[in-house]
């Protein structure tokens, strides 16, 4: 196996963090050509936080380190990586709609209106915040009826279409980030839906459950668990656990329980 933190260091004096010894792994996987997990899984499962591959400003040294192997021992191309970018302005989705065209599905803004009366092909959904644990659930459970959040999105198109099909009768349930920042986008989508949506929205990503995984998985990190104006009372007992611990968890360490969790879901 080549010692590319050998040659890193050789080549360019610095040393390598050891926070960035898990990525050994990573790269024995690009190496053979073994298809790999959105990139935010793969830091996490390098023992990293999910923005240290993708960010220079998260974690530099692990991310120039992490650069310079890629340009130095492969090729354009070697990485055989679910791709997290998602094409579309508003909706994206898989499961949600009876097509028999192929899942996800991303609509624009202009198909909205017209997707108002389309027929259904479930009564519920998961909404997950992460577009890369989105492609990811996807990828291991094509069947399953997912929406992406993408994150801090919050366009009007993308709203509207999440009322209409809460006024349908689809029932909704939501997994986020467990910091700061995804408890407030939790909030703001829970915000903008009927107040009979919020049981479900909130059943899987209880606060007895975000208690837990804080306590099993919690990172520390101040600057992702501070205050934040929070309206719905749940998700403000979720945000307390966050301030008061100074932890976060983020989507990509819960992959194993979200899979049991929305599995037994939709099967309710």
């Amino acid at each position: 196996m080549t010692d590319y933190r050998a040659a890193y260091e050789a080549a360019t004096g610095h040393p390598v963090p050891p926070e960035a010894a898990g990525l050994d792994a990573l790269f024995a996987k690009i190496s053979a050509g073994e298809p790999l997990p959105p990139r935010g899984q793969q830091a996490v499962d390098a023992g990293l936080t999910a923005h240290s591959l993708n960010d220079a400003k998260e974690a530099p040294a692990v991310f120039h380190y992490y650069q310079w192997v890629l340009a130095h021992y492969f090729a354009d191309g070697q990485l055989n990586e679910l791709s997290a970018k998602l094409i579309g302005m508003a909706f994206t989705a898989a499961n949600i709609f009876q097509t028999e065209l192929p899942q996800p599905l991303t609509l624009n803004p202009w198909q909205i209106a017209a997707m108002a009366n389309y027929p259904l092909a479930t009564t519920k959904a998961v909404v997950v915040e992460n577009n890369g644990v989105f492609v990811l659930l996807h990828t291991l459970h094509p069947t399953w009826p997912l929406i992406d959040q993408g994150g801090n999105d919050f366009q009007k198109a993308y709203v509207g279409l999440m009322q209409q099909l809460v006024a349908r009768g689809l029932r909704l349930a939501y997994l986020g980030d467990l910091d700061s920042e995804g408890i407030r986008i939790a909030d703001t989508l829970l915000g903008a839906l009927p107040r009979d949506a919020a049981p479900d929205f909130l059943s899987l990503q209880t606060p007895q459950r975000v208690l837990q995984w804080i306590t099993d998985r919690g990172r520390v990190d101040a600057g992702r668990t501070g205050d934040r104006r929070i309206s719905d009372s749940t998700l403000q007992t979720e945000l307390a656990t966050i301030r008061f611990s100074g932890k976060f968890v983020e989507q990509e360490q819960l992959l194993s329980e979200y899979e049991v969790l929305i599995g037994d879901w939709l099967k309710e």
